[in-house]
């Protein structure tokens, strides 16, 4: 006796089985569309990526073709397929405390500062950054009321939930001290053992929402006192760059501070940033 799946599934299952193709026009296409959209450079070596990335968008819709997929994006420019899109093709590298000089550095200059100490995390990724800056701050400054507040955004939807819900792995938290493990974050038990989350506390300090670096104008309530902008203007070209440092002017409070990533080196790019420390900048004087 046989049985026989309907066809439409049996398409699915062979697809899903079997490597599509995807040729040298779409890749250059696919570049071009995350480079308009996101401002992301996509090398050459990078085209196994975005194959394993986005053939799960091909397969979670039921298409076989790259190219029905890039028509099915360009025939709506508003449609929530762009989102998903992005989403896939971002990377999203972070920790707790990662480049862990920075945040003495941090510490210092909030204590000098006076009122509201605002510090925004323009590549929040799933929120290790900007729960980083929190503890420091609350560290630092204490929790009292209005004393201190961190911003968070990122173009990524989906890191952006998981920043949200504040859950991480205990594995993930090595970085931090056991006071600080203890006061800032709750232990899962049961199915949860293993897990940590943000204690409400600390989280109600950290308001994250969803921001593309490449728009003209930020919605976003600065000045800041600091920006954080680490490890992400390594996927932009130069021209990216350099408009998105000059929109950063605005947003800098007088003698505020601007932290880079460890391979960024700002001053090189334009004149209104100059070196104050190790990949710490602040304005230049004729700007400040």
């Amino acid at each position: 006796m046989t049985s026989s799946l309907p066809s439409g599934q049996t398409s699915l299952m062979l697809q899903m089985t079997q490597r599509l193709a995807l040729s040298d026009a779409h890749f250059r296409r696919i570049c071009q569309l995350i480079y308009q959209r996101a401002g992301i450079v996509l090398a050459d070596h990078k085209r196994d990526m975005v194959y394993n990335r986005l053939v799960r968008r091909l397969r979670t819709l039921g298409l076989d073709d790259f190219g029905r997929y890039l028509s099915m994006l360009e025939a709506n420019q508003t449609s929530a397929e762009w989102q998903a899109f992005i989403n896939a093709l971002t990377t999203n590298l972070t920790a707790f405390f990662r480049e862990a000089h920075h945040f003495p550095i941090l510490a210092e200059h909030a204590r000098r500062r006076h009122g509201e100490y605002r510090v925004w995390s323009a590549a929040a990724s799933t929120g290790e950054e900007p729960y980083s800056i929190a503890i420091t701050l609350a560290d630092a400054l204490g929790m009292a009321p209005g004393r201190w507040r961190v911003f968070a955004s990122d173009i990524d939807t989906e890191v952006l939930e998981k920043a949200r819900s504040g859950i991480y792995r205990l594995s993930e938290l090595k970085t931090l001290s056991p006071h600080q493990l203890q006061r800032y974050f709750m232990r899962g038990t049961g199915p949860h053992d293993g897990l940590v989350r943000v204690r409400q506390e600390l989280a109600n300090y950290v308001e994250f929402s969803s921001l593309n670096l490449l728009e003209k104008q930020y919605n976003i309530p600065g000045p800041f006192d600091a920006i954080f902008c680490r490890n992400v203007m390594i996927y932009f070209d130069k021209t990216t760059q350099q408009d998105i440092l000059r929109r950063f002017v605005p947003l800098l409070k007088p003698d505020g501070l601007l932290f880079a990533g460890h391979s960024e080196n700002f001053s090189n790019l334009v004149r209104e940033f100059s070196l104050r420390g190790q990949t710490v900048y602040a304005l230049s004087k004729d700007k400040a």
